[in-house]
């Protein structure tokens, strides 16, 4: 059973660099980009819709939402180019430190998201 877990682990971080390169490619329409980038967002931010603190539910959403979004995503991109960013996401090595910067971006994305959105609302009310 470990070993599905870990080839099930290796298979999600390949996908998810996968679409990173993709999201980064000149040939994968705007939209597939868009979505690429807030999935991967998403899927490494530290906020969740559902606090991972909430037993079972907190990562209910990162099981649902997160596969679903790749699997959204990649239906939006062209098929050679995904198998061109598979195959590179797989030659790369492992990176094992995260990285700071990426994590500010979207700690600033999220507020920017939060503020748009009161914004949105005191407008409508």
């Amino acid at each position: 059973m470990m070993q599905g877990w870990r080839r099930w682990a290796r298979d999600l971080r390949d996908l998810t660099l996968a679409l990173s390169l993709a999201g980064r490619d000149a040939r994968v329409p705007l939209p597939a980009k868009l979505l690429a980038g807030l999935v991967l967002a998403y899927a490494l931010s530290p906020i969740d819709l559902i606090p991972d603190a909430i037993p079972v539910l907190g990562y209910l959403d990162d099981l649902i939402l997160v596969p679903a979004g790749i699997w959204l995503a990649v239906r939006l991109i062209p098929h050679d180019v995904w198998q061109d960013c598979r195959r590179r996401a797989r030659e790369q090595p492992p990176r094992l430190v995260p990285s700071r910067a990426a994590g500010a971006v979207i700690v600033v994305l999220w507020l920017l998201l939060i503020l748009a959105a009161s914004l949105w609302f005191a407008a409508r009310l």
